[in-house]
């Protein structure tokens, strides 16, 4: 029997075992009534997992909770959802074949008589999407939507819910322009306006400080600490995170990016638009060997088209690509690989992974020529070159041969990477490459980026995050509208030339300085 007023659910000891692994170990968790409760630790502490208890994804193997003094079980996500408990996944949940108000209204149907009132579907979709401040025409397919634009989508889903009392958020950010960052706090204030409470799971240390109230720490599964955000700092969060203080730092280049040589050049690149207009328009940059390349821009600015372009994923673009002093014409994803490109894409579930093979398999599925005897796969050269980047990547994994789905969302994005790297590229391109990473896993991936690229290998990084694209890009290429509107390299990176570059060309008549 537990019975607090100002707790709405109250979990005690709970445990989660999984095959090989514990993944929860006896933690107790107080959801504070009409507060943004924060939970936070490095992947694989075992956030989701508890989050998933709360929703009825999953059940605990030992443990009880409460809500309104009685003892809860939610056998599934319906038992949880009567109790008013809402999700917003990290990965996203969506029907990309079904429109974006069939979407928003699965499992919360509206009939006329017999039929699916679709006419206050639709009318409900744009309400909910303008308040938003996305308005998406609600019939459009939803696989046709880019990441950022999909996890609204998943938030609004969640917002129709009329007797919601409890609402997790695993990353709703992580897709996010800081435009959107800013609408979504603005949502959730008006949600505890409302009398709902909010579970916060982010890797963004600012945003925490930003918008919660009350932070939990988990580290391997277990509790750690608990403080109301107004009694901490950052440095408070960091330690009982990872046990050690970590911020971003620049990292010290001791090659002679002024000589090298250029490996990349694009010119003139132009990818269209359907129904008219640019997605690039005009974009010219270039890339020296061993350098690492930044991409900033807001959502839609082009970032991940210009990626796609590179790989072969748009052959309609137009403009001239010159590789190693040559001029190569894009062919294909398979051409491009032969060349020397790889590509860590934004979407680790869609693009990056085949959830139905193992983690061995998926690093090694881009590179299975390398490790071919005549017709067969030598088995034990494959095991060495994914054990060397499990290593490398400090990826957290029992066995190799679990299913890729068994990591938490770090690690898996980490098993994207090495896919990558495995292929032996001369080009390596990332995008986002820290999307869903603690920020104990963002340094080691942060250090690798310097440590390849001082290995000779030329990088190019997408981030949506000012203070990680400054601390590891040696110059920046700013992208708005699909136009490139700033080139900044050395005391010029700073916050406010990245930002105003990249609102240039959508109509405030402001370019960097």
């Amino acid at each position: 029997m537990f019975d607090d007023p100002n707790v709405v659910l109250h979990c005690e000891k709970i445990d989660k075992i999984y095959p090989g692994t514990k993944a929860l170990d006896g933690v107790s968790f107080d959801l504070l009534k009409g507060k943004v409760n924060v939970l936070i630790g490095e992947n694989g502490a075992g956030k989701s997992t508890l989050m998933k208890m709360i929703a009825g994804i999953e059940q605990p193997s030992a443990g009880k909770m409460y809500m309104d003094g009685e003892e809860v079980y939610f056998k599934d996500t319906n038992a949880a959802r009567a109790k008013g408990i809402g999700i917003i996944h990290q990965e996203l949940s969506l029907f990309p074949n079904l429109t974006v108000y069939q979407n928003i209204f699965m499992c919360h149907e509206q009939k006329n008589g017999l039929f699916l009132n679709d006419k206050k579907h639709i009318e409900g979709a744009r309400k909910i999407m303008e308040r938003l401040e996305h308005e998406i025409p609600p019939e459009t397919m939803v696989g046709d939507l880019r990441v950022g634009q999909q996890q609204m989508v998943e938030i609004a889903r969640n917002l129709i819910q009329d007797d919601l009392r409890v609402l997790i958020m695993d990353e709703p950010t992580s897709s996010l322009s800081a435009a959107e960052v800013k609408v979504l706090f603005k949502i959730m204030r008006e949600l505890l306006e409302q009398g709902i409470s909010i579970v916060y799971i982010s890797h963004r240390l600012e945003e925490i400080m930003e918008i919660g109230d009350h932070v939990t720490i988990l580290r391997d599964g277990k509790y750690v600490a608990d403080a109301d955000v107004k009694d901490i700092e950052l440095s408070w969060i960091v330690e009982n995170m990872v046990g050690k203080n970590t911020q971003y730092h620049r990292f010290e280049r001791s090659i002679d990016l002024d000589h090298a040589e250029k490996v990349l050049e694009v010119k003139d690149l132009r990818l269209p638009k359907k129904g008219g207009g640019w997605l690039l328009d005009d974009v010219s940059l270039y890339l020296k060997k061993g350098e690492v390349l930044g991409v900033y821009g807001l959502l839609g600015a082009g970032r991940s088209e210009l990626f796609e372009c590179l790989m072969g994923m748009h052959p309609e673009h137009t403009g001239t690509i010159i590789y190693q002093g040559k001029q190569i014409a894009v062919k294909d994803i398979a051409s491009q690989i032969k060349n020397g490109f790889a590509l860590v894409p934004e979407d680790r579930q869609r693009q990056g992974l085949i959830q139905t093979l193992d983690i061995c398999k998926n690093a090694s599925i881009a590179s299975l020529k390398n490790y071919t005897t005549g017709p067969f796969c030598n088995d034990a050269k494959e095991n060495t070159a994914v054990d060397g980047q499990i290593k490398e990547l400090h990826i957290k994994v029992a066995d190799k041969h679990l299913p890729i789905l068994s990591l938490s969302g770090g690690n898996q994005q980490k098993v994207v990477i090495s896919k990558g790297l495995l292929t032996n590229p001369t080009v390596l391109l990332l995008d986002e490459p820290s999307r869903g990473i603690d920020i104990g896993a963002k340094t080691e991936v942060f250090e690798i980026i310097h440590q390849l690229s001082e290995q000779g290998l030329s990088i190019i990084v997408i981030s949506s995050e000012l203070k990680e694209i400054m601390a590891i890009a040696d110059r920046i290429y700013v992208l708005s509208n699909g136009k490139l509107t700033g080139e900044l390299s050395g005391d010029d990176i700073t916050e406010d030339n990245l930002v105003r570059a990249s609102y240039a060309g959508l109509g405030t008549g402001k370019h960097a300085s």
